[in-house]
């Protein structure tokens, strides 16, 4: 076995359960003790500010700068006493992860000495590079400046000896250069407009507010391995491998004990996670061995999905510590489940209502099939952006393979609910509508108040399951910003939900009576968004077929998919609802492309590298001494026995010649063909290249790597192979 790889088994076999930072007590105890939530605020800042603060906040209004400074003090305060040093805007650019830069708690006076500083300017904003991330074409690389702002509905929290304080991230212009600023703007606006439509059930209801519950899944190698996996550190994923003749076919890995070395470091996880308020609730084997999942109670949007990145990175120190690597690309080996985040989204009232979950009366009833059917007419509208929300360079690999969700954007109801939107939209409006002597209307038509709680059948192939009180967005890829998929999802039934209400309220007001023009136009809605609905299996070739006939969007080109950003009645939703401009879609589609250039860039050279300089020198050696060996054969046994002895033999050379050339060839052909791409100064154009082009050859090289995996003697084979990546523990 080759030094290399003889290592680092070695050292995974050797590396045992690690207890660090066990957790002390109860969760109550030490659950959000590094966040500086509003009830330590009270010990810390005056009540007159406090006052103002949860009023502006509570109510989406910018906080007044005159607080900020009495705000900034009282966080000083508790960010010392609690060891902090330095304090960090902490923010979201287009790259897809986080952003941090730390400044001193300290300055120095006229005479040079030390004074302690954290002013409300600090607080309110930085002044971060702004041409140095990704920004689309925004700003040009001598037009640094961009501003990072307070989010003060995110609270402040520590990490180590550093203050975070999470910000949205501008343009010197005013545009958005980050998730969580188009985030906040869908969230505000699909929260107005459900208000509004919330108004014609219930006038109790003031506040409704989008939920997010997101279930991170991903996978756990050893770092001895993972450090001998140029294609792991380097990408995420092995570019190539043969399957383990055992894989996940038992199914015996899902739900299954956890592993004690895993379960250290999930229960470390958790402690992390719980004491930065992060409300975790679930962990569990996942389907793929060596993969897992971690889930949270649901959580406001925003704050859910600045969770997420946060546990995303507490999740990969913690794993150092326990000699793991966390890999968070959706599809880290082939063959095997994928990762991905379900996004579960709903929309709750201030009044203690799940709008999405079905009510305890006729009335009730309606609410829900009101905005249930305003989703779905949404989904159906905007399935492309949708799909575009969640397609890059890594989900390109998961989407429609090993139990992930097509690339088709369709909404599974299960058989009650599409049951119930059928008899609505056969009944007549005097069959569906009685009105009693209290005004109040109830709903004739069967089955509508029986309507209950997981009434649901689970489909795993549906990208946009509903699940009973909310909807799954399935497709999302385990690395992605939540925001991504949520601003494009929130923006949508905004825009749904705010054209429902001009066309109900038009008919109201020509003198039409409410109830009559809720049914009307729900029924309306129930025909019009029937192509979204889909309770079959999303994997079939007849589903893809069918797809195609409704009009559904079945691209499935991740720099085509892209397009659906710029589509005419993308920018005009965007534009409707306030979300995004034209100029900042420009951007993110810029941003999209350049990204997956970029990833497939470092791929298909890492991949030159891994056959160059491991595949085919160990063929090479294998192939020597199999020839050595014919040539010695040759001079024992005389040329009748030799005929029949070295058959194998020879089959082997040739199988090794065959695999090896076609590598050669193929490694130089893929170079052409990234070469000739680079070349391109359009970046869609330069995305399309590396799709059509430098992909497929990646995976003829892949195809010829694998076939020699099987033939070369193992001990001379370098790279670590997936029966040793996915089952050591």
């Amino acid at each position: 076995m080759s030094n290399i790889r003889f290592e680092a088994l070695k050292s995974a076999f050797e590396h045992k359960s690690a207890v660090v930072n066990e957790p002390e007590g109860k969760v109550k105890d030490y659950f959000a003790q590094d966040v500086f939530t509003r009830e330590k605020m009270k010990e810390y800042i005056a009540q007159e500010v406090l006052d103002q603060l949860f009023d502006d906040v509570d109510n989406g209004r910018t906080i007044h700068r005159d607080i900020a400074g009495s705000v900034a003090i009282g966080i000083r305060k508790w960010a010392i006493e609690h060891g902090a040093t330095h304090f960090t805007h902490w923010f979201q650019p287009l790259t897809g992860g986080t952003a941090e830069k730390h400044d001193a708690f300290f300055t120095l006076d006229k005479s040079g000495a030390l004074l302690e500083e954290f002013s409300g300017d600090s607080l309110y904003q930085q002044e971060p590079d702004a041409s140095s991330f990704p920004n689309g074409g925004i700003r040009n690389t001598f037009e640094a400046r961009g501003y990072s702002a307070w989010d003060p509905s995110s609270p402040v929290f520590l990490i180590g000896d550093t203050l975070c304080i999470p910000t949205v991230f501008v343009a010197y212009t005013g545009e958005a250069l980050d998730y969580k600023t188009p985030l906040i703007r869908s969230t505000a606006t699909l929260c107005h407009a459900a208000r509004e439509v919330c108004a014609y059930f219930d006038k109790q209801v003031k506040h409704v507010h989008a939920n997010l519950g997101w279930e991170q899944e991903y996978f756990l190698v050893d770092e001895a391995l993972y450090n001998a996996r140029p294609d792991l550190m380097l990408t995420g994923r092995t570019l190539m491998g043969h399957n383990s003749a055992k894989s996940q076919q038992l199914e015996d890995h899902y739900f299954g004990a956890i592993p004690a070395r895993v379960l250290a470091f999930m229960r470390e996880l958790e402690y992390e996670a719980l004491k930065a308020g992060i409300p975790v609730k679930t962990r569990h084997n996942e389907v793929a061995p060596n993969q897992f999942e971690m889930a949270p109670i649901f959580e406001e949007v925003n704050l859910a999905n600045d969770h997420n990145l946060l546990v995303m990175s507490i999740m990969e120190r913690v794993a150092e510590r326990h000699h793991f690597r966390v890999l968070l690309h959706e599809k880290p080996y082939a063959g095997v489940n994928g990762s991905g985040k379900h996004c579960n989204w709903s929309l709750a009232t201030n009044t203690g209502v799940n709008l999405l979950a079905p009510g305890k009366n006729p009335y009730q009833n309606l609410q829900f099939i009101t905005f249930l059917v305003n989703v779905l007419m949404a989904v159906q509208r905007h399935n492309g952006l949708l799909k575009a929300s969640i397609v890059s360079a890594t989900n390109e690999h998961r989407l429609g393979a090993n139990e992930a969700p097509p690339a088709i954007i369709s909404v599974f109801l299960g058989k009650q609910i599409s049951a119930v939107l059928d008899k609505l939209e056969h009944a007549t409006a005097e069959e569906a509508i009685i009105i009693n002597a209290k005004k109040e209307m109830k709903l004739g038509v069967a089955n509508i108040p029986e309507i209950l709680l997981d009434n649901t059948d689970r489909n795993r192939t549906s990208p946009f399951a509903f699940t009973g009180n909310r909807f799954e967005f399935r497709a999302v890829g385990s690395s992605a910003n939540c925001g991504a998929a949520m601003l494009a999802l929130n923006a949508a039934v905004a825009e749904q939900l705010m054209r429902f209400k001009e066309e109900v309220d038009a008919r109201i007001e020509q003198g039409e009576a409410k109830e009559r023009v809720l049914f009307d136009v729900i029924k309306k809605y129930i025909v019009a968004c029937k192509a979204i609905r889909f309770d079959g299996n999303g994997y079939s070739e007849e589903w893809k077929a069918e797809a195609a006939k409704r009009g559904l969007d079945c691209e499935t080109s991740v720099p085509l998919v892209i397009d659906r950003y710029l589509a005419p009645q993308t920018v005009e939703m965007f534009r409707y609802t306030g979300v995004l401009s034209e100029a900042e879609l420009q951007s993110r589609s810029e941003v999209k492309w350049e990204t997956y250039v970029k990833k497939l860039q470092i791929e298909s050279r890492v991949m030159g590298d891994l056959v160059v300089n491991h595949v085919l020198p160990a063929a090479k050696r294998y192939q020597t001494m199999l020839l050595q060996n014919v040539l010695a054969v040759k001079q024992v046994f005389s040329a009748d026995e030799t005929a029949s002895l070295n058959e194998m033999d020879y089959s082997i050379i040739k199988q090794i010649e065959h695999h090896s050339g076609a590598i050669v060839e193929g490694v130089e052909r893929m170079t052409d063909a990234r070469h000739k791409a680079n070349r391109m100064p359009d970046e869609r154009a330069k995305a399309i290249a590396y799709h059509d082009n430098v992909l497929p050859l990646m995976a003829e090289i892949r195809e010829h790597a694998d076939a020699l995996e099987l033939i070369v003697d193992d001990e001379m084979w370098t790279l670590p192979k997936y029966r040793e990546l996915m089952f050591i523990h």
